[in-house]
């Protein structure tokens, strides 16, 4: 039993196939499966079974997996050590984070770390389906993602600190006729043309939560993922739609007000492979997203 192999018996559990650790570890499927049966003659129990044509983990290789989490988070920590990596604090930091999280948090981070000895962020905006968030804290130290609050939880590979707990509102024009309404329910918006996300992104859930506390179905007119442009949508009179209540920027021609009978909110967390935190520098970001939150919800 090694390194290699205790990684890869991970990656298997989180992938789902050896085609696809393959690919994401850059080499053969055959070299993967050389490693498993060389990890398996290891253990007496089995680690792997077929469960149709996919090679799925076992309890006890789901077991060993959730185990390879902490060897590779000690050998992180020594291997950092060594190089007097873990103590740096203006190492390389690289975030990812879905559109509107990095539209609100870039600015602030980039504002904390400006002056010298501060680690120096590297930022890439990946705005994916839910279920691929925590593929993404392979490549990325920290991935600021979103989830609707009764979803799934996260997979227990990743560690998550939550950020927000934001709500949804519905947005319309400035002259919507239900602007003058404090509150909305679900049968106020149901007749309504909508401007919705694509299917698999976190807010599709509460558009179906709508429509099923309406009971009818929402004539949903436009997909668009990236808020700011919803809202010029939105402004143009293109429907109705659902906006972050800190997050997205406000535009002037557009309301957002409540929505009750419906749980309509989010979470912002970040998700990072526990090992990521051996670093200084890291930990220091993950404060500073911290603060950052607290900023844009008092906004």
């Amino acid at each position: 039993m090694d390194e290699r192999q205790l990684r890869i018996l991970r990656e298997l559990g989180e992938l789902g196939s050896v085609t696809a650790v393959a690919e994401a570890l850059l080499v053969t499927p055959s070299a993967i499966s050389q490693q498993l049966r060389l990890l398996q003659r290891s253990i007496h129990v089995p680690l792997t079974e077929r469960d149709g044509r996919r090679l799925v983990l076992t309890p006890a290789g789901q077991a060993l997996a959730g185990a390879a989490i902490d060897v590779e988070t000690a050998l992180a920590r020594a291997r950092h050590t060594v190089d007097d990596f873990v103590g740096r604090p203006d190492g390389v930091v690289t975030l990812a984070a879905f559109n509107s999280a990095a539209a609100a948090f870039a600015p602030l981070l980039l504002s904390a770390f400006s002056a010298p000895g501060s680690p120096r962020l590297a930022l890439a905006d990946e705005d994916v389906a839910q279920d691929r968030f925590p593929r993404l804290t392979r490549d990325y130290d920290l991935v600021l993602a979103h989830r609707l609050d009764h979803a799934p939880a996260w997979p227990r590979t990743v560690s998550v600190t939550t950020l927000l707990r934001e709500p949804l509102d519905v947005a319309m024009p400035a002259g919507h006729p239900l602007a003058a309404k404090r509150h909305l329910l679900p049968h106020d918006v149901a007749d309504h043309p909508w401007i919705c996300v694509h299917d698999g992104f976190p807010l599709m859930a509460t558009i179906d939560a709508i429509a099923a506390a309406a009971n009818r179905r929402l004539d949903i007119v436009h997909r668009v993922n990236e808020f700011a442009v919803v809202a010029e949508v939105v402004a143009a009179g293109g429907g109705l739609a659902l906006m972050p209540r800190w997050t997205a920027r406000p535009h002037p021609a557009v309301v957002l007000r409540p929505l009750s009978g419906v749980h309509a909110g989010r979470r912002i967390d970040v998700l990072h492979r526990p090992e990521r935190t051996a670093r200084r520098a890291v930990v220091t970001v993950l404060t500073e997203l911290r603060r950052a939150a607290a900023t844009i919800r008092e906004r």
